[in-house]
């Protein structure tokens, strides 16, 4: 009996282990996802091949540079936005995160709150914009904005207010959750 429900629990643990160790929506030193740092704009048919990639249309003539590139999974569901730089070999700057199953290594993500940010990273800036506080961290390449309604409202008008992090409340949510190489 004893037998049984030990190799119960290490067999439950073993299949929640192999569950939760997707890679493919993690978010780790010059990676998101399936994606690298030292991927090119070449590389995106190869390295989203079995999602959806909508280029944006406003350059349509040859030899124009793409603006913005938007991968969707089969089904439509949008996952990224990325936004190459503007040198001769093209490599992504900018990744708009689109998708909660994006998650930093550490497990911080579009579903989570301020307090999750601040107790599994270490906090670099934050910098406060007309409607939207930025935090930048330390220890990775994401980045978070945070609407400014989510703060107090003494905190919510005006740009010439420094905020910092002991002024956003923990249950702040996250408005957007970005990537920035450069």
């Amino acid at each position: 009996m004893i037998r049984k429900t030990i190799f119960a629990v290490a067999l439950s643990a073993l299949l929640f282990i192999q569950c939760n160790t997707n890679t493919d929506f993690v978010i780790a030193k010059d990676q998101v996802g399936k994606l690298l740092k030292s991927n090119t704009i070449d590389d995106i048919e190869t390295v989203f091949a079995s999602d959806s990639i909508v280029r944006d249309t406003v350059n349509t003539r040859i030899g124009a540079a793409v603006k913005k590139i938007n991968i969707y999974e089969k089904g439509g569901k949008h996952l990224l936005t990325l936004t190459p730089n503007m040198d001769s070999i093209q490599k992504f700057e900018i990744i708009r995160i689109y998708d909660p199953r994006y998650v930093t290594e550490k497990g911080v993500g579009l579903n989570s709150t301020f307090k999750d940010i601040k107790d599994k990273h270490s906090i670099k800036k934050i910098i406060t914009a007309l409607n939207n506080v930025v935090v930048f961290l330390k220890d990775s390449d994401a980045y978070f904005t945070i609407a400014k309604t989510e703060l107090p409202s003494n905190l919510q008008y005006g740009n010439n207010t420094n905020i910092e992090a002991v002024q956003i409340p923990d249950k702040a949510k996250i408005k957007y959750m970005m990537v920035g190489w450069e």
